[in-house]
């Protein structure tokens, strides 16, 4: 199997304006570089986005109660490793 990277970043608002969206751009790349930093091909980095929102935020929006704890713990940047 191929190891595959898929990185995403999130930040803590609940909106996706410029702002945000810049802001989880570049933690997105950040983290793209530093993996490469660590000796993986960029080959294997499939994508690297940033959302500029929560993940909670769809939840929120359709009315599900979030507290303010989940949505800071969504203030980050990930990297799946998928094999294909």
């Amino acid at each position: 199997p191929k190891m595959v990277i898929n990185i995403e970043s999130h930040t803590d608002s609940r909106s996706k304006d410029d702002y945000n969206l810049e802001l989880s751009n570049n933690r997105a790349q950040a983290t793209k570089n530093y993996i490469i930093s660590k000796g993986i091909s960029a080959n294997r980095i499939n994508n690297a986005q940033g959302f500029g929102e929560t993940q909670l935020i769809n939840k929120c929006s359709n009315g599900v109660s979030c507290t303010e704890a989940q949505h800071q713990l969504n203030r980050r940047s990930e990297f799946i490793i998928l094999k294909i």
